[in-house]
């Protein structure tokens, strides 16, 4: 089964595109083999500063090891991302010193969410059901491409430290 057809679970991240920060298309087959965390960002929210400083440091200490941070601007919490996906872009890494990828804006929620949001949604759903709640809300994905776990915005991303050891195969399981 493949495509459309398949169920979320059995789909990987792998099948998705997306676009970047100037909208061109990016296949995610190029994180293949790669931990992720994907996360929904907004620079004007009270946990931005906390989140785009642990962003950071996590990024720093697994980067050369096999883990990418894909982070999506999202304005659809109290207009907290009014910006373009460029000016969030220059406001992290000149900020926070990021230098993880940050994309196009999307929508998490909705009739128009992002397809990848909706299968990310499909395949870990939150407290209150799989709509996110929040800005700042992590996904961690595997190396192939299957989501392992959600976090809420609560959830400092250093808290995340061991889950990624585990799935990049840094700790016994």
């Amino acid at each position: 089964m493949g495509g459309a057809t398949s169920s979320p679970i059995e789909q990987s991240l792998y099948e998705y595109t997306v676009k970047d920060r100037k909208g061109k298309d990016v296949d995610l087959r190029i994180y293949e083999g790669k931990v992720l965390l994907i996360i929904n960002v907004a620079s004007k929210c009270g946990f931005s500063n906390s989140n785009y400083t642990d962003l950071t440091k996590l990024y720093d200490k697994f980067k050369g090891k096999g883990f990418e941070i894909l982070a999506f601007p999202c304005n659809q919490f109290f207009r907290q991302e009014p910006g373009s996906a460029q000016e969030t872009h220059e406001m992290a890494c000149e900020r926070f010193k990021a230098e993880y990828q940050i994309f196009g804006k999307v929508k998490v929620n909705g009739p128009n969410a992002a397809p990848v949001y909706k299968f990310l949604k499909a395949s870990k759903g939150g407290f209150f059901g799989s709509g996110i709640r929040w800005n700042f809300t992590k996904f961690l994905v595997d190396k192939n491409g299957h989501v392992i776990d959600r976090y809420s915005t609560m959830t400092s991303p250093l808290s995340i430290e061991e889950d990624i050891k585990k799935a990049l195969g840094e700790v016994e399981v």
